[in-house]
Order: structure tokens, then C-alpha cells, then sequence
């Protein structure tokens, strides 16, 4: 399945250091996984770390997307990270604080022809969402919500109004360059409530899914950024009745009292391929 077609609702980080924690990994519903060399390894365990997780990628992660976050490239882990997730079984290589198309560049040459992903986590980064998803490497953007907070100094809100500007910055840029891109964590892994409305804000901004820190996380997560059944049915609906006004040589048909012309059945086409795409991971 193409990366950028495939479903990212559910990302859910693992410490690459923790053996236990891969391998579990391996049953749980989640479509894309981040293996993480840099927040969730200890200095001391980082070298370490890469052993442990080039051992587990040499087995099966089923349909889930593997990416490997390394350390920043100006840490003393960071080259040699780049360079051993190049040889392991992955599918992209995911780069912390990213600013700057050039930052890309030099994780470029150190890592072949694997793809790349981008940490969107500092004001910076977010002023330059549009450089940084028009590189020819980039294939996806994870939102770094924590530390945007600490960068802009500011309050938590429910609606994570602080946020927003840098977060539709980083929206815009995705989209307009075709980019995958996945909303930063939800810190209270037992708030169930509060993680779902998150969820649905996100989906309602236009996320492809959600980064997460919990198991518990995965199926709030995979719920709110599938397609309802209500959205499924609609969608066949749209498209019914669009084809059958063009067959009579007309452009705008009405559904449940709204018109749907063409752009509504290219939305409409999408939303049953995102879930055929979801129904195909499971099988």
C-alpha cells in the first residue's frame, strides 16, 4: 500500500529501548508505529537502543507503518542514528525539531533512499511548513504539540487555541504539497473524554490521525479518524446520485436537501477509499 494512501489514525510511540513494549507492539491495532531513539531513551541506553530495534524490525510489524525517530542531527547520536535506521527495516526515518529544508538535506545523505518524516515542533519549524513539506524526501509531518507549548510559553485550553496559528501553518503546507500529517500527542492518557474531543478537532482540522502515548489511546484514536458508517452511506449516496444526474446531462444532483456537484463526489470518492484503505489493514 502507498504510504501517503495507507490510514495513519492511530501513531503510537514506543521506546525503541524497551524490548517488552516492541514486541507487544506487534499485536496491537494501531496503524503506524514511531520507534523512538530520542525522547524515550535515557543518554546512556541510546547506542544500546539502536541494537535492541534493528533486532525488532527484523520481524514482522504486520500492515503497521514503521518509523524511526532519531535524535537531532547536532546531538552526538544523531549521524550514527540516521545511518543505522538506513539499514533497518523501516519505513521512514522520522527527524525531530526540523526547521529547515536543509536540515532535511543532511538527513538526506546519510540515510539513502528511505523516506522522511518531520518533526513540526518549534515556532521556527512552524514559519517554515511550506519549505520544509515541498522537500522532494518529505512524506509526513508529526505535530510536537508539548513542545510548541513550551516554545510559545503558553496556557493549556481544552481547544488549544495557542496552538492553532502554528498548527494551521503546518496544515496548509502538508495539504498543499500532499504531505501525511499527524496531531501531536494528549498528555492525560486516561482522560478518555478529553482525548476524544482532541481526537475530533484534529479530524475536523483536516489531521490525518493521531500520535499517541498510550495503548489505552488507540481505539478513541482509530474511531475519530475513520469514516462514520453515517459518513460512508452519504458518501455512496453523493456519488449514486451525481452519476445518475450526469447520465441525464446535469451537474449538480441534491442530496438530503444539499447539492453535490463534483467537488462533493471527489470528497465523497475519498472518504471510501480511506475506508477500504482501513479494511485492508485489518484483513
Amino acid at each position: 500500500m502507498d504510504m501517503a494512501a495507507r490510514p495513519y489514525r492511530s501513531v503510537l510511540y514506543i521506546p525503541a529501548s524497551k524490548e517488552r513494549a516492541l514486541e507487544k507492539a506487534r499485536s496491537l491495532p494501531v496503524d503506524a508505529i514511531i520507534f523512538d531513539l530520542e525522547d524515550a531513551v535515557a543518554p546512556g541506553e541510546k547506542t544500546a537502543a539502536r541494537d535492541t530495534l534493528r533486532a525488532a524490525l527484523g520481524q514482522s510489524y504486520g500492515n503497521r507503518t514503521r518509523i524511526v525517530r532519531i535524535n537531532a542531527l547536532d546531538t552526538e547520536w544523531g549521524a550514527e542514528d540516521a545511518k543505522a535506521a538506513a539499514a533497518m527495516d523501516c519505513d521512514a526515518i522520522l527527524l525531530p525539531k526540523v526547521e529547515s529544508a536543509a536540515q532535511l538535506d543532511a538527513l538526506a545523505a546519510l540515510c539513502g533512499d528511505t523516506p522522511l518524516w518531520a518533526m513540526m515542533e518549534t515556532p521556527k519549524g512552524m514559519l517554515a511548513a511550506a519549505e520544509i513539506a515541498a522537500h522532494p524526501r518529505l512524506k509526513g509531518f508529526v505535530m510536537g504539540t508539548n513542545d510548541l507549548a513550551k516554545e510559545l510559553n503558553s496556557r493549556f485550553r481544552a481547544d488549544r487555541l495557542p496552538m492553532l496559528p502554528g498548527i494551521g501553518l503546518c496544515l496548509l503546507a502538508a495539504k498543499a504539497h500532499g504531505v501525511v500529517i499527524v496531531d501531536g500527542v494528549y498528555n492525560a492518557f486516561k482522560d478518555e473524554d478529553g482525548l476524544r474531543a482532541e481526537c475530533e478537532q484534529g479530524r475536523d482540522l483536516g489531521m490525518d490521525g493521531k500520535t499517541l502515548i498510550h495503548p489505552a489511546q488507540i481505539d478513541v484514536a482509530n474511531t475519530a479518524f475513520a469514516p462514520s458508517d453515517a459518513e460512508i452511506d452519504l458518501a455512496k449516496r453523493q456519488i449514486e446520485a451525481f452519476e445518475d444526474i450526469v447520465a441525464q446531462g446535469g451537474g449538480v444532483a441534491v442530496v438530503d436537501g444539499k447539492i453535490v456537484e463534483n467537488l462533493h463526489v471527489e470528497t465523497a470518492r475519498k472518504t471510501l477509499a480511506k475506508a477500504e484503505a482501513i479494511a485492508a489493514l485489518v484483513e
